[in-house]
């Protein structure tokens, strides 16, 4: 007799796969005993059944490292907690290069996984990749890397060994049960309906897979993915295969290999692939194959197999498989509470990276839900990172036919996406197309990245060194430095925050002491009940009751639910997201004043216009308003122009500009100034699990004001116990011009390796790369320990002198910015 649903449970978890398996043996490891698993046919009938069982650890940040090691050793314990066998075999993974851009990514990926701590990498030679992997062709390799701790598993075994062990826990996971609705009551999940009844939740997590994103429909929910065809094929049985055979990875054939029961399996990431389940994926779709593309979208990799290991031209194929996978935009799996409804938690899109983080996911999504906070660093994954736009059919169709390959591809820095474009333009656009500039993409918005001169076209020709457009960008960042420029900054988030108690909810909420008189300008992080950063902005005081908020372009959803989430129920205070109705104008550089001096009929002087300060002045014909600050580090003011009137505004300006040498600037200049002045990136260099005082930025915290801040405590107690002199941001210069920074690097002091790179670009003015990381170490790191070591930085396996600084290594006492 099939079991019955219960009346009510803490948790009920979507969607009987390998993630939701493993969020409800973690639950109930945690001590949630009665948490529900529904899966509305069979376990792991919908893609991980079919999924190929790699489990590699060599993974693109330290947060996704940590939780593929977590997988890898979870495989083990619950073989012995459970008696079943997840078909795990530590193999190793091998990865080729045969192209000179492929070699550096493998070299700067393993220099990185290796300063995480996780796994250890090493780049190997030809010749001993032929020893490792007698069957592969060597002739073309340059090298390549190998991981002797990944391996392989059985995605349905290890779904059965996740399921077997939380039913030993207490948690109830039933087939045959199908999810119809989800129930909620202001602003919060309350339940689900199923075919066979209603439970009753404090929470409801989504693991739907390929339903994921229709299952976030039914709570209102974005959640944007969509299944794509993906391919792999089988051998017959092969005479004298090892079954230790390791995991071959070929990126540039988009190939992979992996010993399968005594044949070879090989699998493809297509460059160009085709979505599937445009009208929605069948309800009693389970354990299906696809009739795919295959000719025009495996063959042309299988036969690339085919030279590249020789033998697969002589053997005979057993199978040939076609089935479906879901895809995100920016090939990151989401995970987190979805900020349209409280209690209601994602974790899915895994982008075919589901068995390997799978044990990790579930234990950081239930220690998220049981403690209220991520456990990590997962802001790249957090579900408030996506837009509503990015869940429409048209938007998120297009965008996986790019996203499934990306995971192969070349990983250049400043790669842009090149489907689903040209959706969020600033006012400007034409203007800047005018001009030659080339865009790049964020949060939808197409933003000028640099500016070509006349006769070259804008576009991106990639590599791991000074790319094509370095010396337009280091023109733009000097004329920033020496002259005057103007930043299209639209994309950038706005708020309005208004009532008779936003002030008394933006004191809480802010570390800085925004109760100031109208008419300025507050820089201020809002911050977590444990200090971490949770937003890095500005606060301007429009009137006593009325406030602006300026935030990145990224951040526009994270922002807008951390404080609506944070506003009390006996509060009247309303929170508008006007960032669509302003258009923002940087105008930097030692020639800015003398500029809107000119252009504004306005007193620009220090004495009349000090730092910080915001006030109206009238652009052209337009009312607009002016404030002095700067995330480039000099002297310049940001313009708020009604976005109706800033093409005029901006024609208005460029005229009056030409007899002052103002130019255009993109987003890598306004990058390569702020990191010579050590300003720090949201999502880069601070998130939630670092502090103010570990960033070197504990002058946004006033512990002096009226009403104590969020995550007061926290930092007083840090403060107390001295814990960040072990943690801190510092600023690297490298020694050598002609090297290049991204983010990720090791950072090396005296030999040993001591943290990584935040975020790197080229310092023009300094005179070569500058890159920001946290040093972390059991001593103090104060100015003597910086003195008293040598640094250098790890680029691809080579150590580069640099120079290390606590302090902004440009302009410290920012005396060009505020004079």
């Amino acid at each position: 007799m099939p079991e019955q649903i219960p009346e009510r449970a803490s948790a009920v978890v979507i969607g009987g796969g390998v993630i939701g398996s493993s969020v409800a043996y973690h639950l109930a490891r945690l001590g949630w005993t009665d948490v529900v698993l529904l899966e509305r046919n069979q376990f792991s009938c919908g893609t991980t059944w079919h999924a190929a069982g790699l489990v590699g650890t060599m993974r693109a940040n330290d947060s996704h490292a940590r939780l593929c090691e977590y997988s890898m050793s979870v495989l083990t314990e619950l073989e012995a907690e459970t008696g079943q066998s997840t078909g795990f075999k530590q193999v190793g993974s091998l990865s080729i290069a045969h192209s000179e851009a492929r070699f550096e990514e493998l070299k700067r990926v393993a220099a990185m996984n290796n300063a995480f701590g996780v796994t250890q990498v090493d780049i190997i030679t030809p010749s001993e990749i032929k020893e490792i992997y007698p069957f592969v062709e060597t002739g073309d390799l340059l090298g390549g890397s190998w991981v002797a701790q990944d391996g392989t598993a059985s995605p349905v075994d290890v779904t059965q060994a996740f399921v077997k062990g939380a039913r030993a826990r207490g948690a109830k996971c039933l087939e045959g049960v199908r999810v119809t609705g989800i129930k909620q009551a202001n602003g919060r999940v309350t339940g689900v309906e199923t075919t066979d009844g209603e439970i009753a939740a404090d929470f409801v997590v989504n693991c739907g897979g390929l339903w994921g994103r229709e299952i976030g429909a039914m709570a209102g929910v974005s959640v944007p993915l969509h299944a794509c065809e993906h391919y792999y094929a089988h051998t017959e049985k092969l005479d004298g295969l090892p079954s230790d055979l390791p995991v071959l990875r070929d990126h540039d054939k988009c190939a992979y290999y992996r010993e399968d029961a005594g044949s070879l399996l090989v699998g493809a990431f297509e460059p160009n692939a085709v979505p599937w389940g445009m009208d929605g994926v069948p309800l009693d779709f389970a354990f299906e194959e696809l009739e795919g593309h295959m000719d025009e979208q495996f063959m042309p990799v299988l036969e690339a197999a085919m030279e590249r290991v020789p033998m697969l031209a002589e053997c005979g194929w057993r199978s040939f498989f076609c089935g479906p996978e879901s895809f995100t935009p920016d090939d990151q799996f989401h995970m987190g509470e979805a900020p349209e409804l409280k209690g209601f938690y994602v974790a899915c899109g895994l982008n075919s990276v589901g068995i390997q983080t799978s044990g990790g996911l579930g234990r950081a999504l239930a220690d998220w839900m049981h403690e209220g906070k991520a456990p990590m660093d997962l802001w790249g994954n957090d579900i408030r990172r996506m837009f509503p736009f990015q869940s429409t059919q048209k938007y998120i169709q297009q965008r996986v036919t790019e996203t499934l390959g990306l995971l192969y591809d070349n990983h250049y820095p400043y790669k842009q996406m090149v489907t689903s474009r040209n959706l969020r333009h600033s006012p400007l656009h034409e203007r800047l197309l005018e001009r030659n500039a080339c865009f790049g993409e964020a949060a939808g918005w197409e933003r000028p990245n640099w500016f070509a001169p006349d006769g070259v076209e804008p576009k991106y020709e990639y590599s791991f060194g000074k790319q094509n457009w370095f010396e337009y960008s280091a023109d733009e960042h000097r004329a920033a430095r020496e002259k005057v420029v103007l930043f299209d900054q639209s994309s950038f988030s706005k708020y309005l925050v208004q009532g008779r108690d936003a002030v008394k909810v933006l004191q809480r909420v802010s570390s800085a002491n925004v109760d100031v008189e109208p008419g300025r300008m507050v820089y201020t992080h809002w911050l977590n009940d444990h200090g971490g950063i949770e937003a890095d902005l500005t606060v301007t005081r429009i009137a006593e009751n009325e406030f602006w908020v300026i935030s990145g372009a990224a951040q526009t959803i994270k922002d807008l639910h951390w404080l609506q989430a944070n506003i009390g129920e006996d509060e009247f205070c309303c929170v508008s997201d006007m960032t669509n109705g302003w258009a923002m104008l940087g105008v930097m550089g030692p020639d800015s004043r003398a500029l809107l001096t000119d252009a504004l009929g306005h007193d620009m002087t220090t004495a009349s216009f000090p730092f910080g300060d915001f006030q109206a002045v009238e652009l052209g014909m337009a009312r607009a308003y002016a404030g002095r600050v700067s995330y480039v580090g000099e002297l310049g003011w940001e313009l708020y122009v009604p976005v109706d009137q800033a093409r005029h505004c901006f024609d208005y300006l460029w005229e009056k500009g030409e007899g002052y040498g103002l130019r255009l600037a993109g987003m890598h200049a306004l990058n390569s100034c702020r990191l010579e002045k050590k300003f720090v990136h949201y999502g880069h260099d601070v998130a939630d699990h670092d502090t103010p005082l570990e960033c070197g930025m504990g002058f946004v915290c006033n512990f002096d004001k009226d009403i104590a801040f969020k995550g007061r405590d926290a930092i007083l107690k840090q403060k107390e116990d001295r814990g960040f002199m072990r943690k801190r941001l510092v600023q690297f210069l490298l020694e050598d011009p002609e090297v290049t920074l991204y983010h990720h690097e090791p950072i090396v002091r005296d030999g040993e390796i001591v943290g990584h790179l935040t975020s790197g670009d080229y310092g023009h003015t300094l005179g070569g790369a500058v890159g920001l990381g946290y040093v972390e170490v059991e001593e103090e790191v104060t100015r003597e320990y910086i003195e008293a070591g040598s640094f250098e930085i790890d680029v691809g396996g080579e150590r580069i002198p640099a120079k290390a600084s606590l302090g902004a290594m440009y302009d410290p006492k920012a005396e060009r910015m505020r004079g």
